[in-house]
């Protein structure tokens, strides 16, 4: 029986971590690592598509300075393309054998696009939240209907997986306002 709120909140986890995950990405005023360590960079002449933080070494300098160490330089004009393609709208600078990114502060029209973004991410997370629970309480149902397990246990499971929900539900709206005030951070 237990087996259902188990499955639920590895589930669950996995779902939240994905949406910390996804947020890092979205950019804000500052510079951060997890800004670009998962972009994908296509390289070795397109034999291969890798993370930036497979191929180089990230780190801040500053709260506006992003540098990028290729740990080999061959593939330095492949990461730069790979920036200069993605949705952040920052520019790389090539200064020897590493990349500077100059983060600027965003506008408030960035700033309220970004909000938007996040938002969107959000939601799409709760809606992964909010299908689970009802797959979950499907296969409650189904169990109960073959009488495998009796009605006060159907019971008291669809009232834990509920309060799990409630709980998820207001743990990625903490999330939510946290990346929402570091966008907008000035």
């Amino acid at each position: 029986m237990n087996s259902f709120i188990d499955e639920f909140n590895l589930k669950a986890d996995k779902i939240v971590s994905l949406l910390r995950e996804n947020l890092k990405t979205i950019r804000t005023g500052r510079a951060n690592p997890s800004l670009v360590e998962n972009l994908i960079v296509e390289t070795y002449e397109g034999q291969a598509k890798l993370k930036l933080m497979e191929l180089a070494s990230i780190v801040t300098e500053g709260p506006a300075v992003i540098t990028i160490t290729p740990f080999d330089p061959a593939v330095l004009p492949d990461i730069e393309k790979g920036i200069l393609k993605s949705p952040l709208g920052i520019n790389p600078a090539v200064q020897g054998n590493r990349i500077i990114i100059r983060v600027p502060s965003l506008s408030q029209e960035q700033r309220e696009k970004m909000t938007k973004v996040a938002s969107q991410e959000v939601e799409d997370k709760k809606s992964s939240i909010r299908n689970l629970r009802d797959d979950i309480r499907k296969h409650i149902k189904l169990k109960f209907e073959s009488k495998e397990i009796t009605e006060d246990d159907k019971f008291r499971l669809e009232k834990e997986i509920d309060n799990l929900t409630q709980k998820i539900s207001e743990d990625i709206r903490i999330i939510k306002e946290k990346k929402e005030e570091e966008i907008r951070e000035v």
